[in-house]
């Protein structure tokens, strides 16, 4: 009787042992799970945080982007906003095409050394393979009256942007002109040097 008795005892403590072993065994599976989901939210949130300080850099490097602008391309960033056109509203670059896109006295044609410039923007564009919108903007200088400049501004801003679509391949949805005429002068208008240097077309870029 005592020998079965201990028998009992004995394989009571093998189940006890092996109940105590599936048990711990458990806990270290749901342990090892936990610690893993925690991993995996650690990391998420670190990426979260990551993607948080790149925005704050973009928005950075924008804020400072601004502060250079000149005023015509601030506005011509502000008239894209307000026309909901395909800019998203960010501003990414301003070229000034006076060193090459200038144009004779009461002229609006293109010389070949203006068109080959307008060739590398459009190069430009095209690697840079982004969707962007540009306004074209023309500019004269002060001789003639005010109402002809206008008009003069935005002829040249016209030749400008159907040289970039029929040669350049350049969407026309992609462009707009606007004329500053003598308004806005990029340089003095009281020597020819600097009646030269406005008689040209000013290209702003944004995405």
């Amino acid at each position: 009787m005592k020998t079965v008795f201990r028998g009992f005892l004995v394989a009571g403590a093998v189940v006890l042992g092996m109940s105590g072993c599936a048990s711990q065994q458990f806990v270290d599976e749901q342990m090892s799970a936990t610690e893993t989901r925690i991993g995996v939210l650690e990391a998420n949130v670190g990426a979260l945080q990551e993607e948080v300080v790149g925005l704050k850099q973009s928005d950075a490097v924008q804020t400072e982007k601004l502060e250079r602008l000149s005023d015509t391309a601030k506005e011509a960033l502000s008239r894209a906003q307000e026309a909901g056109s395909l800019a998203k509203g960010r501003f990414l670059y301003e070229i000034r095409l006076d060193s090459t896109v200038k144009f004779g006295f009461d002229k609006t044609g293109l010389s070949p050394e203006a068109e080959a410039a307008l060739d590398d923007f459009a190069a430009r564009l095209k690697a840079e393979d982004k969707n962007v919108f540009i306004e074209i903007q023309g500019h004269t200088d002060s001789a003639g009256p005010e109402k002809y400049n206008l008009a003069l501004g935005k002829r040249r801003a016209d030749t400008v942007k159907r040289y970039l679509h029929m040669n350049c391949g350049v969407p026309v949805t992609r462009m707009s002109v606007i004329s500053y005429g003598e308004e806005k002068p990029l340089a003095n208008n009281s020597i020819p040097e600097g009646r030269a240097e406005n008689r040209c077309v000013v290209l702003v870029v944004m995405e």
